[in-house]
């Protein structure tokens, strides 16, 4: 059995900080959260910006470049910067620091999608006035990647920057969209697939889905591929312990779900590493190192990155 690739998704954009107080959103509790889940056992951090004063969203390089040194400093984590952001930013925000700080990997979402949120706008009492307006308008966002914006995004950050992807793929169409631009040339193997279940506007939280998007990889990749598991929500660590008794590796962080099981928030993104690497020791899998991570990505190295 070869080892699982834990990643920890840091903080996102979707959960705002009035739906956990434990959400990190200033640049010094990104980092310890990071460093923490880093120490847990996570090889890969995958990570959003937040403006420092209120939590919203935000591309700006140089809010990323008040937390990303720290944690390569402190760690040897895999650093991967998101080009998703929010469906409120423009591609151009979304690569801008990808492209100034050329990270070991990056995120790839491989379609445009309904991405929305809103049912609960009414669930929370809200801290900041950009919360609720904010949850409310992704009933009517799209969350765009057009095909010309995915050829953008694999020259300028892939080649440009000897970036490589975590390809998101929230539906069975997104496997397509990959192996066109795999038959295309741009995308070479091997190559991160996380499939994501449980957003609203993609695949839905099923095992019977789990199976179908691997299956579906499996048909159009061969053995080209590295696959991993994102189960929203509730569906969390259910759908991440089926990906893995399949082969898979696994995403967990408080961007994917903000709780440790049900009803329980999570204290910390290193509290959802320990647990989902707790129950894959128990069932006998052994935990990928950063550098072993590397290896099986076949990534640039920290050395290489701009920050």
């Amino acid at each position: 059995m070869k080892k699982v690739i834990i990643t920890c998704a840091v903080t996102g954009s979707v959960h705002t900080p009035s739906m956990s107080r434990y959400l990190p959103y200033k640049p010094k509790d990104i980092a310890e959260q990071a460093i923490a889940a880093a120490e847990a056992g996570a090889a890969i951090l995958h990570l959003h910006a937040r403006d420092p004063n209120d939590g919203r969203p935000t591309a700006d390089p140089e809010v990323f470049l008040q937390f990303l040194p720290e944690i390569k400093q402190a760690t040897n984590a895999i650093i991967n910067i998101t080009t998703g952001g929010s469906t409120k930013m423009t591609v151009d925000e979304r690569i801008a620091a990808a492209l100034r700080l050329k990270p070991e990997m990056a995120s790839l979402n491989m379609g445009t999608m309904n991405f929305s949120f809103h049912p609960i706008a009414n669930k929370f009492d809200w801290k900041h006035d950009w919360e609720k307006p904010y949850v409310e308008a992704s009933e009517e966002g799209i969350f765009r990647n057009t095909f010309k914006d995915i050829r953008r995004i694999l020259l300028e950050v892939g080649e440009g920057c000897a970036t490589r992807f975590e390809f998101e793929c929230y539906d069975v169409s997104h496997l397509y969209n990959l192996a066109y631009f795999v038959d295309a040339g741009l995308i070479k193997a091997p190559f991160l697939i996380q499939t994501v279940f449980g957003i609203m506007g993609g695949i839905g939280a099923d095992p019977e889905n789990v199976a179908f998007m691997r299956q579906t990889a499996n048909r159009l990749f061969g053995r080209d591929y590295h696959w991993s598991v994102l189960g929203a929500g509730r569906s969390q660590m259910s759908l991440l312990t089926y990906g893995a008794i399949m082969g898979g590796n696994v995403r967990v962080g408080l961007e994917d779900s903000l709780f440790l099981g049900r009803g329980k928030l999570a204290v910390s993104n290193a509290e959802q590493v320990l647990k989902i690497r707790r129950i894959l020791e128990e069932l006998s899998y052994e935990i990928a190192t950063p550098d072993e991570a590397r290896e099986m990505l076949q990534l640039k190295g920290s050395e290489n990155v701009a920050f």
